[in-house]
Parts: C-alpha cells; sequence; structure tokens
C-alpha cells in the first residue's frame, strides 16, 4: 500500500510557530492576506488628522485638560509600542502636559501585568515618562456608577477614565466569539469595568443568544450593550488598527466610536470570513500565537473557531502554547476541575441564579465538548491539567491525527481542515440556497 501524501503546515504557536505534517487532501483554511501598512507612523498619524466620523484629536483637546488613554493588555496583540508614541506626540502637540497624560492597562478581569511586562508592551520609554495605572475592576473606590443598561445591568468603570477631561480609547480588531469583533466599546466594557458589571454583560443568559457571535456587532446583544456602556463614558476619540499574521498594522481606524469601529469590523470581515460548503469531520486549529495562546482559558477562542465546521460527533485538535498554564488565577480551571462532565457543567451554569467569574468560558467550552472531543497540544500543559478540564491531551498532533483517522467509523476517508492562525479566521458552513 502506498504511503500516504503529506503537506506540512505551519500553525501559529506560541512566538515562533509550529509546524506539522497533514494529509495531502487536507483542507487549510486561511484569512486572505493583508500586506502591512508601508509607513505605519505615517498613517496612524494620518487617521488622528483625519478621522472618521469626528474632528481631529488636536481640535478636540486643548492645553491644561487631563488625558487618559486605555491600552489592552498582556492577552492583546495589539501594538501599543508602534500606535502610542504617534498618539502621545498629538496630545503634546496640542498642549497637553506629558504629566497630565495616564496610560491606563485595560485588565478587565485578569491579573495585572509586571513592570517588565509592561515595557514589552508599550516600550520601556513610553513607561519611563508616563503614568502608568492598571484597572482594578473590583476596586469600588475607583469605581464610578453610570446607571443601568437597556438589558438592566448595571455599569460601573474607571473612575480615572471617567473624570478625565480627554478620553481615548485604543485597540486591535479582530473576530471576536461571542462579541463579534474585539475594539471599539470594548475597551470599556469589560476592559476597565467593574467586575460585576463584566459578569452580567458576560452572563449565562447573554451568551446563550444566537447573536452572540463570531463577526456580529449590530443585533449582537453583548456587543450592543458593550456600546452602550461605553457611550456612558463619553469617549473623545477611538484608535484601533488592524493587523496581519506577521503583525502588521494593514488598517488604522479612528474617530467616532461607533462608526470608526464599524468601518474597522467591515475591513477585518472582509479578509477574515472565509466560507466552506460541508463541515470537517477534524478541525486543526491554533489559538493564533503569542500572546493569545498564553492559557487555556484564552484557548477557548480556537476551539470556538474550529467548532463553527466541525461535524457534530467530530474531533477538534487545538495547539496553544499556554506558557500561562490554565491559569491558576481565576475561576476557569477551578469549575471545570469540579464537573463531573460537560453536560451536568453546562446545566450548572444555566440553572437560575448561578453567577461565577469566568461562567462565560467555561458556558462555551461545554458547548463546544457536546458538539465535538477536543484534544489539546500545550507545551505549557501537562496531560493531567488538560485532563482535569475535560479535554484530552495531544503531545504529538500528527499521532492524534493518526489515531482519529484510524477509528474513524464513517466508512470513508475523515475530512480534514487545517485553521493555521485559529480565531483569526471565521470559517463557516455556507448555506445553501433554499
Amino acid at each position: 500500500m502506498a504511503e500516504q501524501q503529506t503537506k506540512t503546515v505551519h500553525l501559529a504557536y506560541g512566538k515562533h510557530g509550529l509546524k506539522i505534517e497533514v494529509p495531502a487532501h487536507a483542507v487549510v483554511i486561511e484569512p486572505r492576506y493583508v500586506p502591512g501598512l508601508a509607513d505605519e507612523q505615517a498613517a496612524l498619524v494620518r487617521a488622528l488628522r483625519d478621522p472618521i466620523g469626528s474632528l481631529p484629536l488636536r481640535d478636540l483637546v486643548r492645553p491644561g485638560q487631563k488625558a487618559v488613554i486605555v491600552h489592552t493588555d498582556i492577552t492583546r496583540a495589539t501594538p501599543n509600542e508602534r500606535i502610542l508614541p504617534p498618539l502621545l506626540a498629538e496630545l503634546e502637540a496640542a498642549g497637553i502636559r506629558r504629566e497630565d497624560i495616564t496610560l491606563l492597562n485595560a485588565l478587565g478581569t485578569h491579573r495585572p501585568q509586571t513592570t517588565e511586562e509592561l515595557k514589552t508592551m508599550l516600550g520601556p520609554e513610553v513607561v519611563a515618562r508616563y503614568r502608568c495605572v492598571q484597572h482594578d475592576g473590583r476596586d469600588d473606590a475607583n469605581l464610578v456608577h453610570l446607571g443601568r443598561t437597556s438589558q438592566g445591568h448595571d455599569v460601573r468603570v474607571n473612575r480615572l477614565f471617567v473624570e478625565a477631561d480627554v478620553r481615548i480609547l485604543t485597540g486591535f480588531i479582530e473576530p471576536h466569539f461571542f462579541a463579534g469583533f474585539s475594539g471599539g466599546p470594548k475597551g470599556v466594557l469589560p476592559s476597565i469595568a467593574g467586575a460585576e458589571s463584566v459578569m452580567s454583560n458576560h452572563g449565562p443568559r447573554m451568551i446563550a443568544q444566537p447573536n452572540a457571535r463570531w463577526g456580529v456587532t449590530v443585533g449582537n446583544p453583548i456587543w450592543e450593550e458593550m456600546l452602550e456602556a461605553a457611550r456612558m463614558t463619553k469617549p473623545t476619540f477611538l484608535l484601533n488598527v488592524a493587523m496581519n499574521r506577521d503583525k502588521q498594522i494593514t488598517g488604522v481606524f479612528a474617530g467616532e466610536l461607533f462608526e470608526a469601529h464599524q468601518a474597522g469590523c467591515r475591513f477585518v470581515a472582509d479578509s477574515a470570513m472565509v466560507p466552506v460548503a460541508q463541515p470537517f469531520d477534524v478541525v486543526i486549529t491554533s489559538n493564533s500565537g503569542y500572546p493569545l495562546d498564553l492559557n487555556l482559558y484564552q484557548t477557548v477562542k480556537g476551539m470556538s473557531a474550529a467548532a463553527q465546521v466541525v461535524r457534530p460527533g467530530g474531533s477538534i485538535i487545538i495547539a496553544a502554547e499556554c506558557w500561562d498554564g490554565v491559569p491558576e488565577h481565576g475561576h476557569f480551571g477551578r469549575l471545570l476541575r469540579e464537573a463531573k462532565s460537560a453536560k451536568e457543567l453546562l446545566a450548572r451554569i444555566e440553572s437560575p441564579g448561578f453567577s461565577s467569574p469566568d461562567s462565560w468560558q467555561v458556558q462555551i467550552l461545554c458547548r463546544i465538548l457536546l458538539k465535538a472531543d477536543v484534544y489539546v497540544h500545550a507545551d505549557g500543559l501537562t496531560d493531567e491539567q488538560i485532563q482535569a478540564a475535560l479535554l484530552r491531551p495531544a503531545r504529538r498532533i500528527e499521532d492524534t491525527l493518526a489515531q482519529l483517522c484510524a477509528s474513524s467509523n464513517t466508512g470513508r476517508e475523515p475530512t480534514i481542515c487545517v485553521l493555521p492562525e485559529g480565531p483569526v479566521t471565521i470559517p463557516f458552513v455556507e448555506k445553501k440556497p433554499e
């Protein structure tokens, strides 16, 4: 019998990637490649001076004002060290003093960063020259109640941001598994909101809504509440970027919160959304590499992307470095370790009155596990940690894939799909015309 033909695929994994061999017939799905901008700095300055739906940034500020700039934390790939310098220079050119500018790390409910991590994220010069503050969603004294959303949820937001004269949101637009796209209003909720506001927005009832999914903003109750909360803070300006797999900036979207973000979402969707004719028996995916694949909690996003195109009863294999572990902080690992099965845990989470931080990620993971088996390749996790999370270890992806193909009972050669960039891609099964 002739040896099966294979091909090499490079998965986004950690900082350096992971090469795997897959059968030659495997379908590889990637976003349409968009080249980086020829001059990122010039594009950023141009966007600040000719924004979308807004006056230029310089015309919105005046000397003597205090400014707060929200930036994403270490779990996001936002090129803060490249987008912040031109933004800071523009503010200072308009007369805002350096000592009146605060950089606010948008931790949401994540752990704070170390000083070294902040230097890596923002650049050592920025950390040395500007006041850097880390948001704490559980610090009542530094949260301001702004009212209730149309969903009936209380909105509490970081006091520094609310009380600033100039309020700027920055971020990176990419597909998001229940908020449609990142960036935009996510810069307020969950990023600088109180923990209880995050929990209500990400609560079981909200996560269960059919439009709380990849690629949907308008009509998505989670995203629409995020927008409602963000508007309560009256942001002065938004600066968001899009990037390609090489971490090059491909588009800059600055200006009014809603208009600029929607323009960015359209831009990203054009390259990220990829239709397929039929679901696959096996889907191999990544979690888009560093920094998103830092832990198992974040890795649910890559699993969710694969779940879009895996058949019921199929298998997902995900490669994520997980250098930060499960992690040990937060409630994600504890909820999984205490569960007997995905079905039992999902019923518990969706029962009336249940409330726990991180339950949204567990809820989505359980729904994925009720559709497909999930195998995890992670150098940062032990087999025991993976199994305790209701998942299956995949120490060598090629071996796991071979075992799945050998045990297939479909009566045909298993269909295989590979998503090298994981959740940067939004694959979907195209509906056939009626």
